[in-house]
């Protein structure tokens, strides 16, 4: 248990700072500024992490235990469109500015 939770805390660390930083260069490199902003597409990087742990990652790590189950289709459907516009809100809150 204590060596999926450290897995976990690593995926989220080095996947979603490797995704932020993609999506912060992404941004400036089209004169998109997202510091005030960016904390929507952070969180869209976490729920995107979120449904691919729990729908692909859980079943490959060291936990054999109960609960392990993949998201409701709908669920993982909700928040992957939930995901993908949170990280697109930046661009859409900066042209309204």
């Amino acid at each position: 248990m204590i060596l999926e939770l450290l897995r976990i805390i690593v995926i989220v660390a080095l996947l979603g700072g490797f995704l932020g930083y993609l999506i912060r260069t992404i941004y400036s490199e089209i004169g998109i500024n997202i510091d005030k902003h960016g904390w929507t597409a952070l969180f869209g990087i976490f729920i995107l992490l979120f449904v691919l742990y729990r729908n692909k990652m859980q079943f490959s790590g060291w936990y054999k235990g109960k609960g392990r189950e993949k998201l409701p289709r709908g669920a993982t459907q909700l928040l992957l469109s939930g995901s993908i516009l949170l990280i697109l809100l930046p661009v859409i809150l900066s042209e309204l500015n």
